[in-house]
């Protein structure tokens, strides 16, 4: 029997455990600051049972930490603390370099894996938990390279019990390209939500004539802000990196319209279409 203990019982961790749970040999125990989680987690059936944060720790062959990325710094050299020697701790925020520095000089760095699973919705809590919410998306490892490799081998074989597929990158790599290519349009999608806000302020004119585009477009502005401003806070350089690059862009499209140059702006959207090759 496999012990996992699962930190963090909303979207991310309440998934994982809600997937873990239905696999044969594996016990899996909840851990969550807030007894409300505690209890939906309990009712909804996403874990085997419930614990205490250090009985958690000491019980467990493998910790998987969900928490929002600010608390994952604090608590992670605790956890490193605790646990057993033989066991694995795997994070799964979505940025790295600030969690990796956090324990770089742990006696136990070589038990931690370093993980970013590339799914997720724009719900929180236990209720918005998902079963497959993994099955065929991206998962990421970073600095694999300082983890033991039974400690390796033995988050991939996790993750592909998910139904991932791993790639491994370093730290910076992942915030760097995460700015762009995941950060950046939360950020976009929350300041849809207040241009659109600040101008309608008739709601049920703003439900009326919002068409799918929108709802699309705007889908990630109902994401958690406090998960979403922990993670702004820690990839601060590489996010005002693509920010500056968004603004750019959007001031020539702007230009482009206010002079009335139809060619030109046909011509930025048709180089935009690109994307199509890559995200097919």
């Amino acid at each position: 029997m496999i012990n996992i203990t699962v930190i963090g019982l909303g979207l991310i961790g309440g998934s994982i455990a809600k997937d873990l749970k239905s696999q044969l040999n594996v016990k899996v125990v909840g851990v969550d600051a807030s007894q409300a989680h505690c209890t939906m987690a309990q009712k909804l059936g996403l874990v085997h049972q419930i614990s205490t944060l250090d009985d958690g720790i000491q019980d467990a062959d493998i910790i998987l930490i969900a928490v929002p990325v600010d608390k994952i710094e604090s608590l992670l050299p605790y956890i490193l603390d605790k646990m057993k020697i033989t066991s694995v701790a795997i994070d799964v925020g979505s940025t790295k370099e600030a969690i990796c520095k956090s324990i770089n000089s742990h006696p136990k760095r070589n038990r931690f894996i370093a993980a970013h699973p590339l799914a997720g919705t724009e719900f929180s809590g236990p209720e918005a938990a998902l079963k497959g919410l993994f099955q065929g998306r991206k998962n990421i490892i970073c600095e694999g390279n300082l983890s033991d490799k039974d400690a390796l081998a033995t988050a991939l074989k996790l993750f592909e019990s998910l139904g991932m597929v791993t790639t491994l990158m370093s730290a910076d790599e992942h915030d760097k390209h995460l700015a762009y290519v995941s950060h950046l349009s939360h950020v976009s999608s929350f300041m849809l939500g207040l241009t659109v806000l600040d101008i309608e302020k008739d709601e049920k004119q703003i439900f009326d004539l919002a068409g799918t585009g929108f709802a699309s477009t705007v889908r990630l502005a109902k994401s958690n802000p406090k998960t979403w401003a922990a993670i702004f806070g820690k990839i601060k350089k590489y996010l005002l990196e693509a920010m500056d690059s968004y603004i750019n862009h959007l001031e020539n499209f702007r230009v482009k319209i206010q002079n009335n140059d139809i060619q030109a702006i046909e011509q930025l959207m048709e180089t935009s279409n690109e994307i199509k090759r890559i995200l097919k």
